[in-house]
């Protein structure tokens, strides 16, 4: 999903002393990082190691990434004139970003590399709340209150993860993923009204590679979030991925059977060999009712999960 190397003991080693924000700005890092997954694993996709902070970060916003917490921003939103204030992204900022990407497509040969980048209500959440939100009240106290000033942030968030996306294409990524982490939060009415348009504009500034979309807690969003524009619809663990296709066909019939990436619950690998390879069968078996399926977790990998685990069920994904 994401960050797939946190839970190596060889990411652990080579992280130690770094901080997360720093890592993301080295080339060299980024790239090896990067690999660890694939190296170990076998995986068939690469997935850019970085951050969904990290374009706010080179854009000049005072934000650090604090273990055990998450992101903190220095200076929260409160106001249109925090938006104002707030930066746009330009390329040259996100260079180091550029050159851990030429080196992987090097390093990767037929694999290829997936780009990300934090959609704009989920970098909004963390600009207004401070940090991260179990109940997002500032966030949805603005949205609220306040819709043209909400509006004109996602509008600038909007164009700082266009470019940033952009950025990684250019560069050479194969395909990218629109990360909207936190808008499972959000009531649909809510989020096609005040989210959509600007999911949307992301996802229409991308060309050439493929788009994926993905959120936790979902379900009820997934055929507005397919409506933005993604050729891929990420799904979590919380709704099997032969109801997310009925649902996304029912609301959509036009356009047809949806390709669909998920979604075993990253739990799931501390339980039993038996459980695990039942889950994944059963994944597997549901995901033929999609018009194509990217076998994924449900959400990023738990740290404290067993490497070896993992390995042993990318093998069997693989004989599937």
């Amino acid at each position: 999903m994401r960050q797939a190397g946190r839970s190596l003991p060889e990411y652990r080693k080579l992280r130690e002393g770094t901080a997360m924000l720093d890592a993301c700005m080295d080339p060299e890092m980024v790239c090896e990082i990067t690999l660890q997954p694939v190296r170990r694993h076998d995986m068939d996709g690469a997935i850019l190691y970085s951050d969904i902070v990290v374009p706010l970060k080179a854009a000049g916003v005072d934000l650090d990434i604090v273990p055990g917490t998450g992101p903190v921003i220095a200076n929260p939103i409160r106001s249109v004139a925090d938006v104002d204030r707030l930066p746009q992204l330009d390329p040259s900022q996100v260079q180091p970003v550029v050159e851990a990407i030429k080196l992987l497509v090097k390093e990767l040969g037929d694999v290829p590399l997936i780009g990300f980048a934090g959609a704009p209500f989920t970098l909004a959440s963390y600009l207004i709340e401070g940090g991260p939100s179990k109940n997002y009240e500032r966030t949805k106290a603005l949205m609220h209150s306040d819709p043209a000033t909400w509006h004109k942030l996602l509008g600038k968030l909007a164009g700082i993860t266009g470019t940033f996306l952009r950025t990684q294409v250019e560069a050479g990524v194969s395909a990218v993923q629109l990360f909207d982490s936190w808008a499972g939060a959000l009531s649909e009415r809510v989020y096609r009204e005040l989210v959509l348009p600007h999911s949307t504009e992301v996802l229409g500034s991308i060309e050439g590679v493929p788009r994926i979309h993905f959120g936790v807690g979902t379900g009820e969003l997934l055929p507005a979030m397919r409506s933005a524009g993604a050729d891929v619809v990420g799904v979590d663990w919380r709704i099997p991925l032969n109801v997310a296709v009925e649902r996304l066909v029912a609301a959509d019939p036009a356009a047809g059977k949806p390709v669909v990436q998920g979604n075993l619950d990253p739990t799931v690998l501390f339980a039993s060999w038996e459980a695990i390879e039942r889950e994944v069968r059963r994944i597997h078996a549901e995901g033929k009712a999609a018009a194509g399926h990217i076998f994924n977790l449900g959400h990023g990998v738990l740290p404290d999960t067993d490497p070896e685990v993992i390995t042993r069920t990318v093998e069997l994904i693989h004989s599937l």
